[in-house]
């Protein structure tokens, strides 16, 4: 039997990706108590987010919806980390700018402690991307996409997306606003 290089791209992409999730999963967390959910989007759920980039630059008139549509596209996989919106209930906390969890929730903020194991889990996935030499983002804009999509369910209000690319040159690098290029 021989496997391809691609094939062989493909499924180590997909590897990492798993690698990924697990890593995000077992990241430290404030109190151990777990806030985190973690997809891989590939196939056609990717262009459905890819899609809804392209749709959302023309909503918020961020033409870096479309480059980065762009990367996603071009990407194997995208691993999407989020967090459960769930104050602890810290009585006298205030890390969030509010006096307590009640008024953090009344304003529409967000639990310190869970931006904080989001962002851990985040650093955490990444550095499995990085050291299985997986070229990866960290891009606001498709997390942003993905919670319109709802691809973390109703209950998550932050995330990030990390689209994922074994390639000769990195396609995450050369990334100015001017080069975003219409997909459709």
């Amino acid at each position: 039997m021989l496997k391809t290089m691609e094939n062989a791209e493909r499924e180590g992409i997909l590897q990492v990706a798993d690698l990924m999730v697990v890593a995000a999963k077992t990241a430290p967390k404030g109190s151990g108590k777990d806030t985190v959910e973690a997809v891989i989007v590939t196939g056609e759920e990717k262009d459905r987010l890819r899609d809804k980039m392209i749709a959302m630059a023309d909503t918020t008139g961020q033409p870096i919806f479309v480059r980065d549509a762009s990367n996603v596209d071009k990407s194997e996989a995208v691993v999407i980390i989020g967090c459960r919106e769930k104050p602890f209930g810290l009585s006298n906390c205030s890390m969030c700018g509010f006096e307590n969890c009640v008024m953090m929730k009344e304003a529409g903020s967000n639990c310190v402690f869970n931006v904080t194991d989001l962002g851990i889990a985040v650093g955490s996935a990444v550095s499995v991307a990085a050291n299985h030499r997986v070229d990866n983002r960290v891009m606001f804009t498709v997390g942003r996409s993905a919670l319109k999509l709802g691809f973390l369910g109703d209950d998550v209000k932050l995330c990030w997306g990390i689209p994922l690319s074994a390639s000769s040159k990195d396609i995450f690098f050369d990334r100015a606003p001017g080069m975003a290029v219409r997909l459709d």
